[in-house]
């Protein structure tokens, strides 16, 4: 089998500052492409932060650019800088997520749509300007989530989103075709990321007793399977929701 080597690649994740995103970086950078570290540009400016941080770890062929996924226009300048840049745009991550759980019965509208905003509108962004930007033969990779398939209680919002990226992933994937460009998505289960440390312990207990490997994944093992989908190895696979949980569900 041959290594992955993405030499002269250009990627872009976002959200990449912290947990899945900082980890797919890593991964992205280590296999030899040059990458582009989105944050969300908060007002306290933590993200730019870690960004800042994150890029002074990587040294070389790296670059950060905040821009919030959710504002479409902020979306366009951002592929408009890295291609002025860098040159173009070869792979494309979507990761940027947050979560507002609350039961149906509880969930206000506010809970609803900033979920729906930057987990699924924010990813249809992404997907419109990579459909205009990337070169061909490139890469989409984005997170769905076991949330779509498992239906966690108090996170209709969440599982409704990501069942959208699944949906959007296999439109794109036939969107796309004719120019070699495939679309995939990955579906991970809990992950000891700094959002899935925030799930309650009894509630994370629960979770524990039903995935046969019996331990949570790591950011790396998740990262890992994006490499896989990013790299010439997966040229033939596209349209596909990889789910990768520990053999939780499938």
């Amino acid at each position: 089998m041959k290594a992955i080597d993405l030499s002269g690649k250009v990627a872009l994740v976002t959200g990449a500052s912290q947990g899945l995103g900082s980890a797919t970086t890593r991964a992205l950078h280590a296999a030899g492409a040059t990458v582009v570290i989105n944050f969300f540009p908060d007002p306290d400016k933590v993200n730019e932060a870690r960004a800042q941080v994150l890029a002074a770890e990587l040294g070389e062929r790296c670059l950060f650019v905040g821009a919030d996924v959710r504002d479409p226009g902020a979306v366009d300048r951002m592929f408009e800088a890295v291609r002025a840049s860098l040159g173009g745009i070869d792979i494309v991550v979507n990761n940027a997520a947050v979560l507002r759980d609350r039961t149906i019965r509880n969930m206000t509208d506010e809970d609803w749509q900033a979920v729906i905003d930057t987990n699924l509108t924010g990813v249809f962004h992404m997907n419109r300007a990579a459909a205009r930007h990337l070169r061909d033969d490139g890469r989409i990779v984005s997170m769905a989530s076991i949330a779509a398939t498992v239906g966690f209680f108090g996170q209709a919002n969440y599982a409704a989103a990501k069942a959208g990226v699944a949906a959007m992933t296999r439109v794109l994937s036939r969107e796309l075709a004719r120019r070699r460009i495939t679309v995939n998505a990955v579906a991970p289960g809990v992950v000891l990321t700094e959002m899935g440390k925030s799930i309650p312990e009894g509630v994370r207990e629960s979770m524990l007793a039903q995935i046969p490997l019996g331990r949570f994944g790591e950011p790396d093992e998740i990262a890992n399977v994006i490499l896989f989908l990013c790299s010439p190895l997966a040229s033939y696979m596209t349209g596909q929701t990889l789910h990768v949980n520990g053999g939780w569900t499938s």
